[in-house]
């Protein structure tokens, strides 16, 4: 049996605080009167209506000319993407064939203060209309809110020829990562796939602008200006150069989103109460401290020492759930936080807890039946895994089957039959991020804690452990 070193305790014990610590009250600075955040903590969750209310917007066609049922469909194709782009999964949208009309519903942003349901319409772009234009001529500029500098208005050549629109856009992907040899600056790369009209007038264009510059328009901003390197007449084309992820994520996602069949105009919007409502959250916020205080006592007088530790893993645990729904990694975005989504944390808390309980019970009965500290700790830990391995998996089944059955993609829909995304998916995605912490914090860590906590001489007493106090 392999002992872990004693500083393997402290040190698993500081990063799981600190962890803790961030994912819950994130890292922010000020720029002169703007807020920066660093690190995303709970305070940037976007909550569903159910919490915290929202909007409801009712779009139509900007022009006259007769929309057709598909073209409303492709509408709400196009809106769906946008707001999932934003990782907006609780939300509704309702056809109106008769009355050419898309209604629309989602929640507020995690930082809104004024409730302006105008700007939230806004922040969507769902009426923006995407064009690729020849140059990069501009008759204004803005400052955005980060600082940087926006171009307004295309003017000349910029404003008379425009090349592609947005319904000439198949898709856009995920961006590529592409190291210089030379100097090793990272740069990121946007996939694009044309429609087979897009790509007869992308041949055309980048044939006359070879060397020159082909600018992106959403209505009136310049979102970027690519130079074109080559004749691209397949179809499939890059842009090439951008410096961050972030920003290659947003430019992908406003392309992706701008294949709209016909301009849409706001005809009404209105601001929604909260089903729930911001006191209900604030009341089961303290029923859970108190619940998790009530656990703690518990855990501590019946396993002792391993208690403790198993109370910090749950820490852990939930802040790694509220970290991938806030969107604390780069990695991840964040996810809307709806009712059933804070019944997924609760479920899967309750998992933690029970692989705790298995483990520090294995322990306990081993010292019981007369073995050292040493041989109780690493069989205890040995004999518990798979019963909670084979209790997370299952739940973990279950967890992928509603992300895939009331996801964006609705994956399984030829299965299960189409269904819409919203709250279940918040509760899928919640209690699956919750079984993964449980395998890191839950099994791994608590595992690691436990067996370096032998190696020290003050926790060296099998009765700290469940066993018999001599």
């Amino acid at each position: 049996m392999k002992r872990v070193r004693k500083p393997v305790l402290l040190v698993v014990a500081i990063l799981i605080l600190l962890f803790t610590f961030t994912s819950v009250w994130g890292i922010s600075g000020r720029n002169g009167d703007n807020k920066v955040t660093y690190i995303k903590g709970v305070s940037d969750i976007r909550w569903g209506i159910d919490i915290k209310g929202g909007v409801e917007a009712t779009f139509v066609p900007s022009t006259s000319t007769n929309v057709t049922k598909n073209q409303v469909d492709a509408a709400e194709a196009v809106i769906k993407r946008r707001l999932i782009s934003k990782n907006i999964v609780d939300y509704e949208i309702y056809k109106d064939y008769n009355h050419k009309r898309i209604i629309v519903r989602f929640p507020w942003k995690s930082d809104e203060q004024s409730f302006n349901p105008e700007s939230e319409i806004n922040e969507l772009a769902v009426t923006g209309e995407l064009t690729f234009r020849e140059g990069k001529e501009y008759s204004s500029t803005a400052t955005g809110s980060d600082g940087s500098t926006i171009y307004k208005t295309p003017s000349g050549t910029t404003a008379s020829n425009v090349i592609l629109l947005g319904s000439d856009i198949e898709s856009a992907s995920s961006p590529v990562a592409s190291q210089d040899q030379t100097t090793g600056k990272i740069t990121y790369a946007v996939p694009l796939k044309l429609t087979s009209s897009g790509t007869k007038k992308f041949a055309e264009a980048t044939e006359k602008l070879k060397g020159q510059t082909i600018s992106i328009w959403m209505d009136d901003e310049m979102v970027s200006w690519p130079t074109v390197n080559s004749v691209i007449s397949d179809g499939s084309c890059e842009i090439e150069g951008i410096e961050s992820a972030s920003e290659a994520a947003k430019l992908a996602n406003t392309i992706e989103g701008g294949a709209l069949p016909f301009k849409l105009t706001t005809d009404s919007y209105s601001a929604i109460s909260p089903t729930l409502g911001s006191s209900s959250l604030m009341a089961m916020l303290k029923a859970g401290i108190i619940a998790l205080i009530l656990v703690s006592i518990m855990m501590v007088c019946i396993f002792r020492f391993p208690g403790v530790l198993i109370i910090l893993s749950i820490l852990g645990q939930t802040a790694l759930t509220f970290a991938l729904i806030s969107g604390y990694f780069p990695f991840a975005n964040g996810f809307t936080m709806t009712l059933p989504g804070l019944a997924g944390i609760i479920l899967s808390v309750g998992m933690g807890v029970d692989a705790g309980i298995i483990t520090a019970s294995r322990i306990k009965e081993e010292l019981w039946n007369g073995k050292t500290l040493d041989s109780a700790v690493y069989k205890g830990c040995q004999d518990s895994f798979w019963a909670i391995f084979d209790g997370n998996i299952t739940v973990m089944i279950v967890a992928i089957l509603l992300i895939l059955v009331f996801g964006p993609k609705n994956i399984l829909s030829s299965i299960f039959g189409a269904s819409t995304t919203g709250s279940i998916y918040s509760f899928g995605i919640t209690l699956f991020a919750g079984v993964i912490g449980n395998f890191i914090m839950g099994v791994y860590a608590v595992r690691v804690m436990l067996k370096a906590s032998t190696g020290f001489k003050c926790l060296h007493k099998p009765w700290l452990f469940g066993g018999a106090k001599k």
